[in-house]
């Protein structure tokens, strides 16, 4: 059994729509290296900044996240699960902590980040940030079913001044 604590730099693609992992960020990773019969155990948690955007207002989101990771490396000549392809492998000395490191962070990812947990969103009128606005704002917008009517009563306005 081994324990290793290291940094590495965060490739290209960790992420959904709206947040995700800068690439090239220092990923942290505190991991237990284990032997087992079929090969390598490796256990641990790794820790990630996200870089995103509100999925409520579109402002700018930062923040850290913290996800456990386990996943056995079999070794090269192990007949261990037969030809299975999701069955991780090492390559000689080495193992790819990238794909165990990209399911645990998308999964873990909020699918709607928020930069608040009571952020307002946008106004549908006129797209400002609700949050940056006052308490009474408010758009003059005629109920569509009415618009209609709101045609006819101009259009007899403007006859009624034409007799005049």
């Amino acid at each position: 059994m081994r324990e290793v604590r290291f940094s590495a730099p965060a490739p290209e693609g960790i992420g959904v729509e709206l947040i995700g992992v800068p690439p090239g960020a220092d990923i942290d990773l505190d991991l237990r290296l284990e032997s087992v019969m079929e090969g390598v155990l490796v256990s641990g948690v790794s820790t990630v900044p996200l870089a995103g955007e509100c999925g409520r207002c579109l402002e700018a989101v930062s923040n850290t996240l913290s996800v456990d990771l386990q996943e056995l490396f079999a070794y090269p000549e192990s007949e261990s699960g037969g030809d299975d392809e999701d069955l991780a492998r090492m390559e000689g000395d080495l193992l790819d902590l990238e794909p165990v490191l990209r399911d645990a962070v998308v999964l873990a990812l909020p699918l709607t980040p928020l930069c608040r947990p009571d952020c307002g969103g946008l106004c549908t009128e006129c797209g400002e940030r609700l949050d940056d606005l006052p308490e009474d704002h408010a758009h003059d917008a005629p109920d569509p079913r009415w618009a209609a009517l709101q045609d006819l009563s101009r259009s007899t306005s403007t006859t009624d001044n034409q007799e005049k």
